[in-house]
């Protein structure tokens, strides 16, 4: 847990079973590194309209309870990274969100998993405020840095949960899920609300093995992608949804396949082991990469922002790429 102040950030020691590393001396990841050394959990990447890249995530000094609002980051390769600052304030911008809530019996109020998405040839933000509750925002400049107004109603959540996502689709329609990824919904054009009203996804093949789900899935019979974390994009051709789950005790993001974004999905797997809750997204030059923060004793490191490159097999399935860029690896002795 993140205990250091805003300007100079540090953690609790970790015993060493919290952070074995294991997953990369099984050979399911390669020796990553973080991209940096920050406290960041729930980092996702955008690509935006100016050729950069955009990087959100869950900020601030107690992560869980309390911060500012959503933080950005710009960058031209991936690799050197520049912070833009606080772009949407909760005490200044928000509305609803102002509220302190109950979190645990302590009060709450931070934003959790806020994701930049550049859509219409313009930047939105969907952000969930702790525990529970979804807003969607829109840039009045059509700059990411903003400022943002609300898409929704700015009077309450526009979905009780957390966890939202955006997903614009070759023809400009644009989809939301959230949490666990069990439903779809279609937005107005104006993204003021759904056009019609969320869609249950069907998952054609569940995966029942006990250890691929936690447990609050199993209590529900294991038929889920997840129950966090939801994550939703097209890559040659294909649909791809997912949610977060403990998958053989690793904190990753599952995935199924369609050919069609209403589904039926199937072939559900486990994609980059440890990763988290994460996205998925084309780099400049074609490569794929995923996000990565780290939140179970196997991963390397934990709730720092990171990064990898993936591919596709025969079949769609998402694979760990065999060759990683150098920056994102850490150095072996020989």
């Amino acid at each position: 847990m993140y205990m250091g102040t805003a300007s100079k950030p540090a953690w609790k020691p970790m015993r060493q079973e919290q952070v074995t590393g294991s997953a990369i001396l099984k050979g399911l990841l390669p020796s990553i590194k973080p991209i940096w050394d920050a406290h960041i959990r729930d980092a996702v990447v955008c690509v935006g309209g100016d050729g950069n890249y955009y990087m959100t995530g869950s900020t601030g000094d107690n992560i869980w309870a309390f911060n500012d609002g959503v933080e950005l980051w710009r960058s031209k390769n991936l690799k050197d990274w520049t912070y833009m600052g606080l772009v949407w304030n909760i005490e200044k911008e928000g509305t609803w969100e102002r509220k302190w809530r109950n979190l645990h019996g302590k009060p709450a109020r931070a934003v959790w998993a806020p994701e930049l998405h550049y859509l219409k040839e313009n930047y939105y933000i969907c952000l969930s405020m702790a525990p529970g509750g979804i807003a969607i925002l829109k840039s009045t400049t059509g700059k990411p840095q903003g400022p943002y107004v609300h898409t929704t109603s700015p009077e309450k959540p526009f979905v009780n949960g957390i966890d939202a996502t955006l997903f614009e689709d070759d023809d400009g329609k644009i989809y939301f899920t959230y949490s666990g990824a069990s439903k779809i919904g279609l937005m107005k054009d104006d993204m003021s609300d759904f056009a019609v009203p969320m869609k249950q996804i069907l998952l054609q093949d569940p995966d029942h093995d006990s250890t691929h789900h936690a447990a609050k899935c199993i209590r529900r019979g294991s038929n889920d992608l997840g129950h966090e974390g939801a994550v939703l994009f097209k890559a040659n051709g294909k649909y791809y949804l997912g949610a977060a789950d403990n998958y053989e005790d690793r904190y990753s993001t599952c995935i199924a396949i369609a050919d069609n974004i209403w589904g039926p999905y199937k072939m559900r797997h486990e994609s980059v082991p440890c990763a988290g809750g994460t996205n998925f997204f084309k780099a400049k030059n074609g490569s794929w990469y995923t996000t990565y923060f780290g939140n179970d004793n196997q991963s390397p490191w934990r709730e720092k922002p990171g990064l990898v490159k993936i591919v596709f097999d025969i079949n769609g399935k998402i694979l760990v790429a065999p060759k990683q860029p150098d920056f994102l690896l850490t150095k072996i002795k020989k």
